[in-house]
């Protein structure tokens, strides 16, 4: 279920501030040990064009490469795990617990579901896949 209307979000503290102006995709879940590290749990992102987002607020807003070719926005004031940018694409993942609420979306999909921790089990009848 995509979200028409986008929405606003923010990190842990508020620094970083930014909005969807264009629709939301349906969130998956991503179980990859990249994202576990930086979220300390699976991360749930929704995708957006990525000239539909606008950071209203982000002077501590950075970027990592955790990869060639993908790089991670956080907030170096609280270090809330914010973004995920392939640098071919023209799309962003916005992390879905950083949206205000209500967010009107629903989880659709679990991605790398082979590589999740140990410590939970995913107990719903989503679609899963071992890959992107």
């Amino acid at each position: 279920m995509a979200k028409a209307g986008g929405g606003e979000g923010a990190c842990l503290c508020g620094a970083v501030r930014y909005r969807v102006r264009g629709a939301l995709s349906a969130p998956v879940a991503c179980h990859c040990s990249q994202c576990a590290r930086t979220s300390g749990h699976h991360a749930v992102m929704a995708s957006c064009a990525d000239a539909d987002l606008d950071i209203m607020a982000g002077d501590p807003l950075r970027w990592y490469a955790s990869s060639p070719s993908v790089k991670r926005g956080f907030c170096a004031q609280c270090g809330g795990n914010l973004f995920w940018k392939d640098a071919g694409s023209d799309v962003i993942y916005v992390t879905a617990g950083t949206l205000d609420r209500p967010t009107g979306l629903k989880l659709s999909a679990h991605i790398f579901a082979g590589s999740r921790a140990d410590y939970y089990d995913i107990d719903d009848e989503l679609p899963r896949s071992d890959a992107w």
